[in-house]
């Protein structure tokens, strides 16, 4: 037997250096992710069904049995804690799976405000309309178009991409 085991995962480990000693007083078991987490997540994880059931979207690797750290991002994926500090060294701060931000950008954002304030756009472009999805919080705007980025008005992302780029919706447009 393994001085960690869970009988909900059916997981037995040897290696205490992770401090899972103690079971329930520092781990609980989510029935939905289908995975023992720290308790520090236990009121704030995203559920994931099967979380760490699938392999790590960077390096593919199957999470459940891998022997590295894994992290929790805020949308409830799963991923090797390297491959994410290999992602972050590569500029990429969102999610591999379903591209929310993977960690806070609120610093990041008012950045990009201060350089978006500062970089006025011709008049040409000024009334330009597009429509954006907003990759955060998955609220779908009509937005005034920038040339580096456009800004969710609902959760103040720039995590967007654009999905349209005429002012009206595409059941509006005619199809002549």
């Amino acid at each position: 037997m393994g001085k960690y085991f869970c009988k909900k995962c059916n997981f037995f480990d040897d290696d205490v250096s992770k401090n899972q000693t103690g079971g329930v007083d520092k781990f609980f078991h989510c029935d939905k992710c289908g995975c023992c987490y720290s308790n520090v997540l236990r009121d704030s994880h995203h559920c994931v069904e099967g979380a760490m059931h699938h392999n790590c979207p960077v390096c593919f690797e199957y999470l459940f049995d891998s022997t590295k750290d894994i992290s929790v991002l805020h949308c409830g994926h799963t991923i090797h804690l390297e491959c994410l500090n290999e992602m972050r060294a590569h500029h990429h701060f969102a999610c591999p799976v379903c591209s929310r931000s993977a960690c806070d950008m609120s610093d990041a954002w008012k950045k990009l405000d201060e350089e978006v304030a500062a970089t006025p756009m011709p008049e040409f472009y000024q009334k330009k309309m597009i429509w954006i999805l907003c990759n955060d919080c998955g609220a779908t705007s009509n937005v005034n178009f920038h040339v580096l980025a456009q800004k969710c008005p609902g959760c103040s992302s720039y995590n967007t991409r654009e999905t349209r780029g005429c002012g009206r919706p595409a059941a509006a447009r005619s199809t002549v």
